[in-house]
């Protein structure tokens, strides 16, 4: 059992604990949630009020969630000290308790953190200025960790995949003609590539090294006015992240899973990616599985009954394919930054973040989320759309095996948006709405369930 410095966690309910490979979830779990900042708490309070009764609702009151606060962001350095953003205690109590949900998070100036890639000795500094020389070591250059929070979460606690479905709901705006045809998981590796780059600031004496380095030795220029990035991606990071992908590709009867990469370009990292992907579907799922070049040698083109189709696009390809040809698709495997990218644009077309649902899922551990950011704007006003936080709880329950409850919100939610009661950002795109406030949409989804 874990222990908090200044967290009490409820004493009415039970540990989700995870054995042999799966989740084992009583009837009064504890789950850990983060309000989040800006308008985060607008956004939580209708959700909240929406997952309680979708559960008392699926299952006559005989499961309940004990929700158990933590925190992180502007809420952290008000319960903690004013240069703790992300405590020790939030992260442990998700470790505890395996399944958690946060509204968004947004990184304060002064709460960076830096890391002496030398000795490892870390140090706080504000954003935009970081230390000459490392105040352990004496190491001429120290480099920025955990850019947000977010990024922080997903590394300290290994929540490789970032999983992201996107499905139109019937009723909420879209700027294509058919948003009904785009039904896809997006499966995007969340550890490495740009979220574990390593940075050279140009004109420093580190960075000019490494570009006469490469000159020298590999034969390569590089222009000295440069700055420098490494994207390190691994054959560990590159092939349980497709392997998660068809997993779940397979249980939930996908017909294929396309390979996103630039290996084109670059080959021993994208390229690498792609390869990876296609030896751990060979190796994991061999009868379970046929590659597109398999069912053009070996079946002419026809689907074997039962088999999941194992593809690859070229990154910059498949933003045209899920808009021209996007019955094609069901599950995307992706690298960092070309899942963060292609997320957003597929998001587009069924309403934007503000109806796209997110999940950082590991071995064991889920942690579910807003997709969109704090939007400090709108704090306090009840004005903004809870729907990505909603779908998000959806995710959660579905990760929980709670999938009557987590039906009843998709089936709220469609309710409201077909009456027409939406917030503000739809309002304005609907002929013939009722704007509401985000409290009231709450209601609205309730009431439909």
């Amino acid at each position: 059992m874990a222990s908090f410095q200044k967290l009490t966690a409820p004493v009415s309910g039970s540990k989700i604990e995870f054995k042999n490979g799966a989740l084992v979830v009583p009837d009064n779990p504890i789950i850990p949630f983060i309000m989040g900042d800006g308008m985060g708490p607008d956004i939580w309070h209708p959700t909240k009020k929406v997952v309680d009764a979708a559960v008392a609702k699926a299952y006559g009151g005989k499961k309940k969630i004990e929700w158990f606060r933590i925190y992180a962001g502007l809420d952290a350095m008000q319960v903690y000290d004013k240069d703790t953003v992300l405590p020790e205690d939030t992260v442990n109590a998700i470790r505890e308790y395996l399944v958690a949900i946060k509204g968004p998070l947004t990184t304060p100036v002064g709460g960076f953190e830096f890391v002496c890639m030398t000795c490892a000795a870390e140090m706080n500094g504000t954003d935009g200025k970081r230390p000459e020389k490392c105040p352990k070591c004496g190491s001429e250059w120290i480099t920025k960790r955990f850019r947000s929070m977010n990024v922080g979460l997903r590394q300290l606690l290994d929540l490789y995949a970032c999983v992201r479905p996107v499905k139109w709901i019937p009723g909420v705006p879209s700027p294509v003609k058919e948003p009904q045809n785009l039904d896809v998981v997006i499966f995007r590796e969340n550890t490495e590539d740009v979220y574990a780059g390593i940075e050279f600031r140009q004109g420093e004496e580190a960075t000019l090294e490494i570009i006469k380095f490469i000159s020298a030795k590999i034969g390569k220029q590089i222009r000295t006015d440069s700055g420098i990035g490494i994207k390190p991606m691994s054959i560990t990071g590159s092939k349980r992240l497709v392997e998660k992908a068809i997993q779940f590709a397979i249980e939930q009867k996908k017909k294929v899973v396309t390979l996103v990469h630039k290996g084109n370009i670059m080959k021993f990292t994208e390229g690498a990616f792609r390869d990876w992907g296609y030896e751990v579907a060979k190796e994991k799922f061999r009868d379970q599985i046929v590659t597109e070049k398999e069912l053009w040698d070996n079946f002419n083109g026809k689907m074997p009954e039962g088999k999941v189709l194992i593809n690859d696009r070229i990154a910059d390809s498949i933003f045209q394919q899920v808009i021209l040809r996007p019955s094609e698709y069901s599950v995307l495997a992706t690298p960092n930054l070309n899942g963060d990218y292609l997320s957003d644009a597929c998001a587009a077309q069924v309403g934007g973040l503000g109806m796209a649902p997110g999940s950082n899922i590991g071995e064991s551990i889920g942690l579910f989320e807003a997709t969109h950011g704090t939007a400090p704007k709108y704090t306090g006003l009840d004005k903004v759309n809870p729907g990505s936080l909603m779908l998000s709880a959806v995710l959660m329950l579905q990760y929980m095996r709670w999938n009557e409850a987590a039906a009843l919100i998709e089936k709220g939610l469609a309710g409201a948006i077909r009456q027409k009661r939406v917030t503000y950002d739809l309002e304005r795109q609907m002929e013939g709405a009722k704007v509401v406030k985000t409290s009231e949409f709450g209601d609205a989804v309730v009431e439909n369930m």
